[in-house]
């Protein structure tokens, strides 16, 4: 029977950093996992080069049943905080769009940190370990595990979601919640692809490739990101944003061209042009393969000045406003993160303890919070950790 402090389960962002904040301490630390290597996530994010935080990260970035409940965490472990770690491991990194930051070289770069400041706090990590019970006969926890039984005055589950089920990601993080009384709010699929099963299916298999710039909305929600037709259906940073509001059996909104009125471009072109067909007027607006087939599927077509304006405005609503109804997503194959989770009611936002199960601790994704694409859910991997690998048994 192997006696510790704390007891991380998950060698995930969220759970390597609760052990390096609880390492440094002084407590005695040890992180399990299942998988041959730690940090799977952290290693395939951002094509392979980590898109480890947002310099623009604010509560306002997250879904949750609590909107209030990241605020404490993200507020006492910022962008700043981690971006200060990484240059002290002199990580060469840069800024993209709307204030993401990646690593120069690969994603690796994090993993190494986290591993070398898990090692100088002490923490200890045990790899392809698994574990297959979880207790609490007094007052300590015990976990039956593939290397034998702990003790541990301190559990933390970090076991992240259901998300990308290849790399062996689990929901065991809702059933030990559930075990001991806490409430789950039920998880699905985020930041992930939408598929169809209409004619719009066999449109966007016509154009799988085919990328834009667009405005994707679901009821006031809205964001302007980069668009990706796919063989499935749509997929792009609009999208996936998008997924997360999204609810079965409701339509979304495309705007493939917010940056033009379409109407009012055609109609200009109808005093201007009239003898240029609409297909070739779409053609001047869109990539041309988007105008021929958006052309073909609609109908467009005919002179600009053979055209009354109610046509000329169908055609523009039909790129400017289009209304699709997804059959679902692609599920947590593909899904970047699990929407759901751990219900905060259950929680503290400082510690992130169990308000009645002394020493139980949620972090990361398998909380219900759920950060939009760009960093963002790296950042509250890193604050939840942060949070409670500060508080764990104080």
């Amino acid at each position: 029977m192997t006696d510790i402090d704390v007891l991380v389960l998950g060698a995930g962002a969220a759970g390597l950093m609760c052990a390096i904040e609880a390492g440094k301490r002084g407590l005695s630390v040890l992180v399990i996992d299942h998988a041959k290597r730690p940090a799977e996530k952290i290693r395939i994010s951002g094509g392979g080069r980590c898109n480890f935080t947002n310099l623009h990260t604010t509560p306002a970035n997250f879904l949750s049943q609590n909107p209030r409940f990241c605020v404490s965490a993200l507020k006492r472990y910022t962008p700043q905080h981690f971006l200060k770690l990484v240059e002290a491991h002199r990580i060469p990194w840069h800024e993209k769009t709307l204030g993401q930051l990646f690593c120069d070289n690969a994603a690796m770069d994090i993993i190494h940190m986290l591993l070398r400041e898990a090692e100088a706090a002490g923490v200890k990590l045990w790899m392809e370990t698994s574990f297959t019970a979880v207790s609490k006969p007094d007052d300590r926890f015990s976990v039956a595990t593939s290397r034998g039984a702990l003790r541990t005055r301190a559990l933390v589950v970090a076991t992240g979601g259901p998300s990308i089920p290849k790399m062996g990601a689990t929901g065991i993080g809702y059933e030990i919640a559930k075990q001991f009384g806490l409430a789950v709010v039920p998880p699905r699929p985020a930041l992930v692809p939408l598929t169809f099963s209409d004619d719009n299916k066999i449109l966007c298999t016509k154009l799988a490739g085919v990328s834009v710039d667009a405005v994707v909305s679901f009821g006031k929600t809205r964001f302007r990101e980069g668009l990706l037709f796919t063989h499935r259906g749509l997929s792009g940073p609009s999208v996936l944003q998008i997924s997360s509001y999204w609810r079965e059996g409701q339509p979304i909104t495309v705007d493939l061209l917010p940056q033009a009125d379409v109407f009012a471009a055609l109609k200009a072109g109808k005093t201007s042009h009239g003898k240029q067909d609409v297909r070739t007027a779409l053609a001047g607006l869109l990539p041309k393969r988007l105008a021929e087939e958006l052309s073909a599927a609609h109908g467009f077509g005919g002179r600009l000045a053979d055209q009354p304006d109610k046509v000329l405005q169908k055609t523009g609503s039909a790129i400017n406003s289009w209304q699709l109804l997804p059959a679902g997503t692609e599920g947590y194959r593909t899904a970047e993160v699990t929407l759901g989770g751990v219900d905060t009611t259950a929680l503290s936002s400082r510690s992130m303890e169990a308000n009645d199960v002394p020493g139980l601790h949620f972090i990361g994704e398998v909380v219900d919070v759920t950060g939009h694409l760009g960093g963002f859910n790296f950042q509250w991997a890193w604050a939840s950790g942060h949070a409670a690998g500060q508080a764990v048994l104080g």
